[in-house]
């Protein structure tokens, strides 16, 4: 009888166990302690970043972001509306006016062409979503948020060890944040990191962090004593989550190569007539890498896709659809947010399907999966 193969299995590593021993070793259980260090020190030296602060989520590292960015009741936020909630909500808590963007035609990712009719004078910030990994087109991004003077925070939620124009995401915008869900390719169980990129919000960042103290600065022995002196929460993780973190950390080449070969199995599967005319499959702009967060492919219509989502379950497969649109979500509708010329972002929404991809799955899962789809397209004219 064949296995269920799963939509995920959290990646946990033979030496995972040892690391979250030698956090318990060190008797130091709360947030900023050597794995959280350790973590951070990767990422800064890894992808250039110039500031990194754990997080107990991108939830989290995206509240922080509406906080440096001094958001405001009536100001503007642009995030694209085929995204997770909390691109949006984290500047809904700080008084911001949600503005849809329509996602591009060949990826899930938000149409920077149509950006610049969106932008007014109470515009404050543009949310841009590395979708799958790959890279919205930054250089034009910039260039509009350099144009009208917006903050720019990348959502790279899904984007570890992804590039645009060779460089790393997370190192364009502003601030960037990035999630160590399950559900990633890197994971903390739950976990996220804020990524500081301008001068003007390292001290700040590192205040809001730590509940609106300057504890970190008297940890380093840069004043005598510590206080509150601005807004702020408790962001940090625990040790164990960092420990966790970093026992993958050390291994990302080794996470990356695996994943990217499956993904690329199922390309080189579905790549065939048979389904191309039916299917679409992910599309890779030439500026962008792949970093094998997912693959998913889009049918034609949403019937096909609910079709297919069961073929796959009667057979022991968990695929699953993805973002339900913001944009039409009770909570925006209540507001009366922008909801025109949306359309993109509908298709993907209702026809969107994802394929099982985590490190543990097999080449013959992978070869399994693409034969029960091509079947199903073969009886499904």
């Amino acid at each position: 009888m064949k296995r269920t193969i799963p939509f995920n299995k959290p990646c946990v590593l033979d030496d995972s166990l040892s690391f979250i021993c030698k956090a318990l070793d060190n008797q130091k259980l709360c947030g900023n302690g050597q794995f959280t260090q350790k973590c951070q020190s990767f990422f800064e030296e890894t992808y250039g970043f110039k500031k990194t602060l754990l997080t107990t989520s991108c939830t989290d590292a995206l509240e922080m972001a509406a906080m440096l960015c001094d958001i405001k009741h009536g100001d503007e936020v642009i995030v694209p509306s085929y995204t997770f909630v909390s691109t949006a909500l984290a500047f809904v808590r700080q008084g911001a006016k949600i503005v849809f963007a329509d996602s591009d035609k060949d990826t899930p990712n938000l149409d920077v062409d149509k950006l610049e009719m969106l932008i007014t004078d109470r515009t404050v910030a543009i949310v841009p979503v590395h979708y799958a990994g790959v890279s919205v087109d930054m250089d034009k991004l910039m260039h509009l948020a350099k144009k009208y003077n917006l903050w720019v925070i990348e959502d790279a939620a899904q984007a570890i060890d992804a590039t645009y124009k060779g460089q790393p995401l997370g190192k364009f915008g502003h601030l960037a944040c990035f999630s160590f869900h399950e559900t990633k390719n890197i994971t903390a169980g739950e976990g996220g990191l804020l990524v500081v990129n301008d001068d003007r919000l390292l001290r700040r960042s590192e205040i809001i962090w730590e509940k609106g103290t300057n504890r970190s600065e008297f940890f380093r022995g840069e004043v005598n004593k510590y206080g509150w002196v601005d807004t702020g929460s408790s962001f940090l993780p625990s040790e164990l989550n960092a420990a966790f973190l970093y026992s993958q950390l050390i291994h990302i080449e080794e996470i990356q190569k695996k994943r990217i070969t499956l993904w690329q199995r199922y390309y080189d599967n579905l790549n065939i007539e048979d389904v191309i005319d039916k299917i679409k499959l992910p599309y890779i702009p030439s500026y962008a890498s792949n970093n094998a967060h997912m693959f998913y492919l889009v049918c034609k219509t949403g019937n096909l896709r609910t079709k297919l989502i069961n073929y796959l379950k009667e057979h022991n497969v968990h695929a699953t659809f993805h973002y339900l649109c913001l944009h039409d979500s009770e909570f925006a509708r209540k507001q009366n947010w922008n909801s025109s010329d949306i359309i993109n972002a509908v298709r993907y929404s209702d026809c969107l399907i994802r394929l099982p991809l985590f490190y543990d799955l097999s080449l013959g899962d992978v070869d399994y999966i693409s034969k029960l789809i091509i079947n199903f397209l073969n009886k499904n004219e």
